[in-house]
């Protein structure tokens, strides 16, 4: 565990702190004051990058569930009364537009009126709208959140759960047949596991799990780390596997260096829900050698490439807003984990590049991304499907308890 040796060290992450806190405010302040959809109801669908709104924007599952953990962590974490606000109207949305009363799951999308517009059942989504509903629950204690959880969680064992080969498959029609064209995006292969959903029903799940201990969830959740040990992470390279047919084959050789990162910070926390301490220190060594994977792509600005596909050895150069987010926490776990200075400039490199690059100081909150030339990636929504108050905020508030921890154990010293 880190106990920062001199004043020095000290000093800086009593500097991190404070400036997430001053952050984390100023994302918040962002989402309240521009995306509250004032016509319709809940929240809108875009803004564009020059922060102009599209008022009839079709809404997504993935971004609503999304503010909904936000807002519910954040006030969870600060106890201020606006986010509270903010969540509660997050959470009656989601239960008005997105629940599908006859057949159980989410939404994928609903119009700008709040009418269904692809009622397919997209694992990703229900997984997120868990991991929204179970964070409002402990924020609150709003019984329906739980019981709208839970029910979540039994579509996804119902219709998803895989008890030949273990994992999940990706995406269902509204009354649960699994579909033909699985993909999460235009952009992923079609393949019926995935790295990417896997991770995120691992956060629901262990977020889940928190607020209800239940022995199925304990099972499924540990399963799942299971998944990552054996299938998902290369053991020897550090990376994860990305793309599976269902007998866990990969199909495809390539390198997400964000979701690298992120990895190895949410398996480990959701090692430490389960509270098995054999687990842990199995899923610690695991996470730190994510970590060391990860740090030896970081370029010298502090920032990592989006991806590489191995074979052509092929990067994709861009920078996206939520892989500096997630390394300032993985790396920050790393720090917790050995006590390396190192590690500790990594995550702090990581938010410097963010401020220089990414923070949208004249209309807010973060840009999507750069070229490799740093200039802008301009025609990317400020506000979308895709772009959410989730992985900036959420490295805010990891960064802030995680330097109270550390700093607390330093002066108990």
């Amino acid at each position: 565990m880190a106990t920062p040796p001199d004043t020095s060290l000290t000093r800086q992450l009593s500097v991190y702190r404070q400036e997430m806190e001053t952050e984390l405010e100023r994302i918040l302040a962002f989402w309240i004051e521009h995306t509250l959809d004032h016509r319709n109801g809940g929240f809108v669908g875009q803004i564009g990058p020059t922060g102009e709104v599209n008022p009839e924007a079709p809404k997504g599952s993935i971004l609503n569930a999304r503010i909904l953990w936000t807002f519910s962590a954040a006030f969870r974490q600060t106890g201020q009364k606006t986010y509270q606000e903010i969540a509660t109207r997050a959470f009656e949305y989601l239960c008005a537009s997105f629940l599908d009363s006859a057949h159980g799951g989410i939404y994928w999308m609903v119009d700008a009126q709040g009418q269904p517009l692809n009622t397919r059942k997209q694992i990703y989504a229900l997984a997120f709208t868990v991991y929204g509903m179970s964070e409002f629950y402990l924020a609150t204690q709003n019984e329906k959140a739980l019981e709208v959880s839970q029910e979540l969680f039994r579509w996804i064992e119902q219709y998803s759960y895989d008890p030949e080969h273990g994992g999940y498959l990706e995406a269902f029609s509204q009354t649960g047949e699994l579909l033909e064209d699985l993909r999460l995006s235009e952009k992923d292969r079609n393949d019926p596991k995935t790295m990417n959903t896997h991770l995120h029903i691992l956060e629901a799940y262990a977020n889940l799990f928190r607020a209800w201990p239940d022995p199925l969830l304990g099972k499924q959740l540990r399963g799942l780390i299971g998944v990552f040990l054996d299938h998902i992470v290369d053991a020897e390279t550090g990376h994860l596997r990305l793309f599976f047919a269902c007998d866990w084959t990969s199909s495809a050789n390539l390198i997400s260096y964000g979701h690298d990162i992120e990895a190895s910070w949410l398996l480990q926390e959701a090692a430490e829900v389960l509270g098995d301490q054999e687990l842990l220190s199995r899923v610690k060594a695991l996470a730190l050698t994510m970590a060391q994977a990860t740090a030896e792509a970081l370029l010298p600005d502090g920032s990592l490439y989006h991806e590489l596909n191995v074979d052509e050895h092929h990067y994709d150069t861009h920078r996206e807003w939520w892989v500096s987010a997630e390394a300032m926490v993985g790396f920050l776990n790393a720090y917790e984990l050995t006590g390396q200075e190192a590690f500790l400039r990594h995550s702090l490199n990581a938010w410097r590049f963010a401020q220089t690059y990414f923070l949208d100081l004249e209309r807010g909150e973060w840009h999507w991304g750069v070229h490799d030339d740093y200039s802008l990636m301009s025609k990317e929504d400020k506000v979308g499907f895709w772009k959410c108050p989730y992985h900036n905020a959420r490295a805010c508030l990891e960064v802030i308890h995680r330097c109270r921890k550390i700093i607390g154990e330093a002066v108990a010293e």
